[in-house]
């Protein structure tokens, strides 16, 4: 395989420090994913969680008990709870009953996970083979949750190679 030039611009983007690598090895989860990601536990109000969700603007929470993944909530949770528009008094009453709820109501469990060293393409194909924005990766010895790649963070990896292909 030819190595090829990256682009200057790659070097202002958070996903280009292992794009020079890419060519030697292929990528990983690892590489690509938000680390740390923000977490709710099962118990916290769908309010609470929705707040979590508009004050760190991020579209994706996972629900975790300890160190371990049980659930995921994204935006589009919230939205079927129809948080963006609620007319008349019942509806409303229904709502605020329905933001006092524990997340595990809500949230999505059974949650497919990646390990953070699984290949990229493996990850990009499983979230286009379930339809999923966001894919949890776990440490594989401990299932712990160490990160989350979303269809953002597989973009912004992607860019690099793509502006290099074309330069």
């Amino acid at each position: 395989m030819r190595e090829r030039a990256l682009p200057t611009s790659c070097a202002r983007r958070r996903a280009c420090a292992f794009a020079a690598d890419a060519y030697v090895r292929p990528m990983i989860a690892e590489d690509v994913m938000t680390r740390e990601p923000v977490t709710v536990t099962e118990v916290v109000s769908i309010a609470d969680a929705l707040e979590v969700l508009s004050d760190e603007a991020v579209r994706h929470l996972p629900v975790v008990r300890g160190n371990d993944i049980v659930g995921i909530l994204s935006d589009r949770d919230f939205r079927a709870l129809g948080v963006t528009g609620v007319r008349g008094i019942e509806n409303y009453e229904r709502l605020r009953g329905r933001l006092s709820e524990p997340v595990s109501v809500l949230m999505t469990s059974g949650v497919v996970t990646v390990d953070r060293d699984a290949e990229l393409s493996e990850v990009v194909e499983l979230m286009l083979d379930e339809k999923l924005s966001a894919v949890p990766v776990v440490e594989s010895e401990t299932s712990e949750l160490v990160g989350i790649v979303s269809y953002i963070d597989v973009l912004r990896a992607t860019l690099p190679l793509i502006e290099a292909e074309s330069a």
